[in-house]
């Protein structure tokens, strides 16, 4: 199951990756990258910190290759493709599924709560931060006042947490849920983080 949700992720974020790439009118190769790095990139971190090196997507030619196909699927279709719609989908599932398999790791390496909650915050929006620093934008995990994005995350490995002491499959799908679902629901019902008053 941890690997179907892995391989399940890593598409998801290399579709994000490869969207963004699209509407920033990046090249093939360009696209293609950002896929990569967007797909690999918050997970090589969660590895490097709970201590797996070489990170699981340099041991695991799958987790390479995927994203790789799935740039070159975007980049081939996108005139097809709802574009902005599409990456907010994609982008709000893996960070649902990144954020519960990286809480998965720092449980299995034993971390307490907060330092399960960060590895799990780390491992779903570590991405999609690189990917919105090669996009030349700042990262929106730093403004997205009416959109949970890390708060989210941070919730969803929370869950991971504490369910998985009971059932770890089902700690992983609950995770994803919440974390998605968080997300998704932040933007609907238009709740919002506090941000600085504009100065007298």
């Amino acid at each position: 199951m941890e690997q179907a949700l892995s391989y399940a992720g890593v598409v998801t974020f290399a579709m994000a990756g490869a969207l963004a790439g699209v509407r920033k009118r990046f090249d093939i190769a360009g696209v293609v990258i950002l896929a990569v790095v967007t797909a690999v990139g918050g997970g090589s971190v969660r590895d490097v910190v709970v201590g797996i090196i070489p990170p699981t997507a340099l041991t695991d030619e799958a987790l390479l290759w995927l994203p790789v196909a799935t740039g070159l699927v975007v980049f081939a279709t996108h005139h097809r493709l709802p574009t902005g719609r599409l990456l907010y989908v994609a982008d709000t599932l893996s960070l649902g599924l990144f954020a519960a398999l990286g809480a998965q790791r720092g449980v299995e390496v034993g971390f307490g709560l907060l330092g399960t909650v960060f590895v799990g915050a780390v491992s779903g929006i570590g991405g999609g931060i690189i990917r919105d620093v090669l996009s030349g934008v700042v990262p929106g995990v730093m403004y997205r006042s009416g959109d949970f994005y890390a708060t989210a995350a941070a919730a969803g490995a929370a869950c991971v947490f504490l369910l998985a002491p009971f059932s770890l499959p089902l700690a992983l799908v609950v995770g994803a849920v919440v974390a998605a679902g968080l997300r998704a629901g932040s933007r609907l019902a238009g709740l919002h983080l506090p941000v600085p008053r504009e100065p007298q």
